[in-house]
């Protein structure tokens, strides 16, 4: 004869065995009688002592010794009773704690934002995840490129909005948007205004630009655009914001680049000029960054991954803005 390992019985008695028939027995059990306990569960008393047969033949033990006038658990049904009243309360917890639960999306959302970006798909993901998830918050903080990377690489972020230069093993990226830089002046400067301009009317003139305007850094072809319109070396202004690179162009500080679609506005209410080159303008990627090492609260993952539907589900060319 074949000894079935006892490890194999355990396991098909946890799969085969069938919790009413405990409910049943824990209800017999405390009853201390079929015809109570088949009362209290409104079912017939055959129905009952069926019960407790089918759950002594799964066990292979008696468990009730019955007769006229006597009602006794034996051994095996003692130590059935304590584990199935464990098992009985421990359901019950069960259904209390998934009340409990709420559907609901909670916890704070920290985007790493490099300045003053504009980008409708971004937007309708965050208008989008707020009516799914009212309960959730966020905050912007607004800074340099390389630092909202710092921010995600350190983990104090959730994720970054930003310009990507080199690209780290130990973080995630996908592009958002693509933009295309354009040289401008403000209305003070000698330039503004003046139609038919070429690059090398813009020899020697001063500018301003942003931190990141440096061939080592994620404005590259922008710095090479600006050599190419052979700009004066000395850089009068730098910003990390855009709102300020803006700022110092109007105020006539100097030429400076900036991204058309950002400044479209400006342009039409005779705040900026647009200078040469009209052609070929340089195409900046701005991506979004997230640390696929950081544990991320339900909020933070909510807002990635419908950032990341919209993103892959929207062809490069309807995220392109000219």
């Amino acid at each position: 004869m074949v000894e079935i390992p006892r490890t194999e019985v355990n396991e098909r008695l946890a799969r085969e065995l069938d919790w009413n028939l405990l409910r049943s027995f824990v209800v017999l059990a405390e009853a201390g009688s079929v015809t109570a306990a088949a009362d209290r569960l409104g079912l017939t008393q055959p129905t009952m002592s069926a019960a407790l047969k089918r759950l002594e033949e799964r066990l292979e033990k008696r468990l009730i010794e019955r007769g006229p006038g006597h009602f006794r658990l034996t051994e095996a049904g003692k130590l059935l009773y304590g584990e199935a009243v464990e098992i009985h309360g421990a359901i019950l917890r069960l259904g209390t704690a998934m009340r409990d639960v709420s559907d609901q999306v909670r916890g704070h959302v920290r985007i790493a934002m490099a300045s003053h970006v504009v980008c409708p798909l971004f937007d309708e993901t965050l208008t989008a995840f707020h009516a799914a998830h009212p309960n959730a918050t966020l905050s912007i903080d607004v800074s340099a490129s390389r630092d909202a990377l710092a921010a995600v690489t350190a983990r104090r972020a959730s994720l970054a909005v930003c310009l990507v230069r080199d690209r780290s093993p130990r973080l995630n990226y996908l592009r958002l948007f693509r933009e295309f830089f354009g040289l401008f002046c403000g209305p003070s400067h000698p330039l503004f205004g003046r139609e038919g301009l070429r690059m090398a009317d813009l020899s020697g003139q001063s500018s301003v630009s942003f931190v990141t305007d440096r061939m080592s850094d994620a404005l590259r072809p922008v710095t090479m655009m600006r050599a190419e319109a052979e700009l004066e070396e000395r850089v009068v202004g730098t910003s990390a914001h855009l709102e300020e690179v803006r700022r110092m162009i109007v105020a006539g500080l100097g030429i400076g680049p900036l991204p058309l679609h950002v400044v479209r506005r400006d342009i039409e209410d005779g705040l900026l000029w647009q200078l040469p080159p009209y052609e070929k303008m340089p195409a900046i990627d701005v991506h979004v960054v997230w640390n696929p090492q950081a544990r991320m609260n339900r909020a933070e993952s909510a807002l990635l991954d419908g950032l990341r539907t919209r993103i892959e589900a929207t062809p490069i060319a309807g995220r392109t803005y000219a």
